[in-house]
């Protein structure tokens, strides 16, 4: 076995084991949920599975980094680090709305070749390595690969964003209609889920005006090894550009000429 799929099933077991546990604080009447110096929230369920992962990575990788979302940085002395967000969508978590997931992704000296998205309430996982295929597993159902799907017209597509306020705060209300009115249909099915959506055939495109780290690590080789595309909105290939559109590929350069104009 390759050291990179050695790794990804590592990412694996322990995006599922972390998921697994925030399902002990879901829909849980006395949850509690503080909010963060950016006004975002978090709960006990997202300190304790980052210090979960961590504590997994730190035992089977001792020399590798760790970024996460929670619990800040530990430098990596071997040019591995893995990039760590245990609960992506923690309002739809709070409010007990299942479509919330586990991100583990990996980085090697800068690029990131490993990528796992886990929806614990949904009990699916998507997820890939470089040059190994991405794959989707519902439920203990074998793995089948995860291609995006061929729709080439907007028109035919299927668009989801996190939350559209996110794109009136930020001024960019013109390139949220475009996009809309230019698309077959419009979903807020957002945070991972859409770009797991993506990275299946189930949907075509997602666009986020605000993306951290964290929220963009895994996504990039999912999306890549499943035939499609992740960019910033100035079509750079990477994970911190602070915004992110993730694509079936076909549409990708039409959806960032639609944001250009903004």
């Amino acid at each position: 076995m390759t050291e990179l799929k050695s790794r990804l099933e590592f990412a694996v077991r322990t995006a599922r084991e972390a998921g697994d546990h925030t399902l002990r604080y879901f829909r849980r009447p006395d949850l509690e949920v503080e909010s963060k110096a950016d006004q975002s929230p978090v709960t006990k369920a997202d300190r304790e599975a980052e210090a979960l992962v961590t504590q997994r990575i730190q035992a089977a990788y001792p020399d590798d980094g760790i970024l996460g979302e929670e619990l800040g940085e530990i430098p990596s002395r071997n040019g591995y680090r893995w990039i760590l967000d245990p609960i992506d969508g923690t309002r739809s978590f709070a409010r007990g709305v299942p479509l919330f997931g586990t991100l583990i992704g990996m980085e090697v000296n800068g690029g990131i070749t490993v990528g796992v998205i886990h929806m614990p309430a949904c009990d699916e996982t998507v997820y890939a390595a470089k040059g190994h295929g991405a794959w989707w597993q519902v439920r203990t159902e074998a793995p089948r690969p995860a291609r995006v799907s061929h729709v080439r017209s907007l028109a035919e597509a299927h668009f989801m964003c996190t939350s559209p306020e996110g794109f009136a705060k930020r001024g960019l209300q013109s390139s949220l209609q475009e996009l809309m009115m230019r698309s077959g249909s419009t979903r807020t099915w957002g945070d991972c889920y859409a770009y797991a959506l993506v990275a299946t055939g189930r949907a075509e495109f997602v666009v986020d005006p605000v993306m951290a780290p964290w929220d963009a690590a895994a996504l990039v080789p999912i999306l890549r090894e499943a035939g499609g595309a992740f960019t910033d909105w100035g079509g750079e290939a990477r994970f911190d550009g602070g915004n992110g559109v993730g694509s079936n590929g076909w549409l990708h350069d039409e959806i960032l000429r639609i944001l250009a104009r903004r």
